[in-house]
């Protein structure tokens, strides 16, 4: 049986709600407990994307299963449920609509500010002047027996609320998706360095060659010209080659960044959970 404790737990093991059609509404969000009682009368779902909605559900025939909450409500008719902030309290008016919504039946609390009690009956005035003591988690009970009768449901369940003839087997799917997410950058640099460059280049240069020659009938005529003995002097002047050094700047290439998508595969390795149904006793018949 569901209590204070149960749900406590529930909701610090992340439990989700789970609709009576299978579907798995949303995570438990917030417990509301009665003013008077302090037991839990109500619970959140974080609905919506990323749980940014939250709808009410009555605790009231709702059971544990595992670390699942089931109520006996499908997820549509959770999430159409009147909005409601969930702010820490619920007003009489939010509980009155929501008691409404859900069909609960009559409900006597107390206001919070006030401490006056009243009746409200949400499910018409002709219940509250026949005095039909009708209590949220009876009614829904007998509203229950009396589906199950227009249907002629086979047995019963004992887990809960008799819904119909069937049980719904549910399993969960792996939906893996991608996010693009930044991994790194990559710029381009330009900085200078310094390297030796050697290269060998031939030069010339000018020597003197002392070269003599005997006096021949050819030569005589330049050997006798001038006086007979003198003082003379005779200049050469020597050349050579010197390696001259310029640089200049040229292009050379041109650098730039570009992008080159590659896939890869990726594996996903996941649980996921399902049920199973067996059957129990003698179903030969």
């Amino acid at each position: 049986m569901l209590n204070r404790n149960n749900l406590e737990d529930l909701l610090n093991r992340g439990g989700h709600v789970v609709g009576s059609d299978g579907a798995k509404i949303g995570s438990i969000g917030q417990l509301y407990a009665d003013d008077d009682t302090g037991e839990p009368t109500w619970v959140t779902v974080k609905t919506g994307l990323f749980g940014t909605s939250e709808s009410f559900v009555p605790v009231e025939g709702a059971h544990h299963q595992g670390d699942d909450l089931v109520v006996p409500y499908t997820k549509e008719h959770v999430k159409d449920a009147p909005r409601v902030d969930a702010d820490g309290h619920l007003t009489p008016e939010e509980e009155d609509r929501l008691y409404t919504y859900y069909d609960r039946g009559a409900r006597t609390y107390t206001e919070a500010r006030t401490g006056t009690e009243r009746d409200v009956d949400l499910q018409g005035d002709a219940d509250l002047n026949a005095g039909t003591p009708t209590t949220g988690l009876t009614a829904g009970r007998d509203t229950y027996d009396r589906d199950e009768t227009a249907r002629g449901t086979v047995g019963h369940d004992t887990s809960g609320p008799t819904t119909d003839d069937a049980m719904t087997r549910s399993e969960e799917r792996l939906h893996v998706g991608k996010e693009r997410e930044t991994t790194g950058r990559a710029r381009l640099r330009k900085y200078v360095t310094t390297e030796n460059v050697t290269k060998t280049i031939p030069v010339e240069r000018e020597e003197v060659r002392v070269e003599r020659e005997p006096i021949t009938d050819a030569n005589r005529g330049a050997a006798l010209d001038g006086p007979a003995i003198s003082e003379e002097e005779h200049e050469v002047v020597l050349h050579e080659e010197r390696p001259v050094v310029e640089k200049e700047a040229v292009p050379v290439e041109r650098v730039r960044l570009d992008k080159d998508v590659v896939r890869d595969d990726v594996t996903v390795n996941e649980e996921v959970r399902k049920e199973n149904i067996d059957t129990d006793g003698d179903t030969r018949r």
